[in-house]
């Protein structure tokens, strides 16, 4: 009876039931991996709804009237007068950071540009300086605080950036704190490696010297450890340029890494078809866009990301969403993350932003969000919709 009575409780443990919910929204075949143009604007739901969850998988759903009678197996969650919908799934952060660069807000404000304050010893080089100098251990502690933040605010999956180490052993102290974020299983996590987020101050005046570094030790090492899920490159002027670019990219596709590409943020020079060339799972940014860009872009695996908080803290032009959604292309939103120009996780200001200042719909917002925001991490099997 004893043995019985364990088996009965850890069922009930495993198994959550989620009854009388107002309306479930995002019901999606197994077949969808995103949706784009028009279909952007619909999201199927049902109202008075249930779901079963089993250990974390959804198991089934259906209309209130249809749900489970038998109730004692269940922890049930009455919804009444609620909605449920996926968790946020942010496919672009840098949130595994040391400290702040609030005084950069200041310099903003009083007109210095991304560039001049970058010229004066800020931006990207400032969060290498204080990461080279916090322990793997205040760094995961400062990164897990950050974590849970965006968790409580709906974020059910992200992608987490290197690019403030910028040397050896500090990408691999970034690398090695994401992989024991993804341990803690309380949020799905994919780990970029962004090595090519800028020349660091040594490799200045040695940058072929950089880029050798990156393509020779630094992602055969970090693959070989496991530590890479992806690539990525800040393929912009005063920046890495085209030619690196495709020079990093292809060492990448020598190990099967896949690229996810910041670019288009501030200038327009054969970005995206570089990146839809080396068939890059999202292009990021796109703040300056062409209709060639779109061009380039349609028929392509290559899914468009948004980062409208970037747009809002530095005050530069959001990405057009109308023109990507109206073309019939697919969209994602995600936070851009970071200390310096984008200094908040809240993947609901990131949608209401995309409404208020980029004219997409709620629903669009949301599928960009969801559905398409796990297609562009590769997760599109696992979380982003009801199935």
């Amino acid at each position: 009876m004893g043995k019985t009575r364990k088996y009965d409780l850890k069922i009930k443990m495993s198994y959550t039931l989620l009854i009388n919910i107002k309306k479930l929204l995002q019901i999606r075949d197994r077949g969808t991996s995103y949706v784009s143009g028009k279909e952007m604007s619909e999201i199927p739901s049902i109202e008075s709804a249930y779901l079963v969850i089993n250990n974390g998988i959804i198991e089934e759903f259906g209309e209130m009237k249809n749900s489970p009678k038998d109730l004692e197996k269940f922890n049930i969650i009455d919804c009444k007068g609620k909605m449920v919908l996926p968790s946020w799934c942010d496919s672009h952060s840098h949130i595994v950071f040391s400290g702040n660069r609030s005084n950069e807000f200041i310099d903003r404000i009083k007109g210095l540009t991304y560039n001049e304050i970058a010229s004066n010893g800020g931006g990207i080089l400032n969060s290498v300086d204080n990461l080279r100098n916090t322990s793997k251990k205040d760094l995961l502690e400062q990164s897990l605080i950050r974590i849970k933040e965006v968790i409580s605010q709906g974020t059910g999956a992200i992608e987490i950036k290197s690019g403030y180490g910028l040397n050896m052993e500090s990408e691999r102290k970034m690398l090695e704190v994401i992989s024991e974020i993804k341990a803690e299983n309380n949020i799905l996590v994919k780990s970029t490696f962004l090595g090519a987020h800028a020349f660091p101050r040594e490799f200045l005046n040695k940058k072929n010297e950089y880029i050798n570094l990156i393509v020779n030790k630094m992602i055969p090492e970090y693959n070989n450890a496991k530590l890479i899920d992806f690539v990525d490159v800040f393929c912009e002027k005063g920046y890495f340029s085209l030619e690196d670019t495709a020079q990093i990219l292809e060492a990448a596709a020598k190990y099967g890494l896949v690229p996810k590409i910041h670019v288009n943020q501030f200038n327009n020079f054969g970005g995206v078809a570089l990146a839809v060339k080396h068939n890059s799972l999202s292009v990021d940014h796109l703040e300056v866009l062409t209709k060639h860009d779109i061009a380039a872009l349609k028929d392509r695996i290559t899914i468009p990301v948004a980062l409208p908080g970037c747009s809002f803290f530095l005050g530069i032009p959001y990405t057009p969403a109308r023109d990507l959604i109206d073309s019939g292309l697919p969209l994602a939103l995600a936070s851009d993350y970071n200390p310096g120009s984008a200094p908040s996780g809240n993947m609901n200001f990131v949608i209401s932003l995309a409404c208020i200042k980029m004219g997409m719909l709620p629903e669009e917002a949301i599928n960009a969000a969801t559905i398409n925001g796990a297609y562009a991490m590769g997760l599109e099997k696992e979380v982003g919709s009801i199935t």
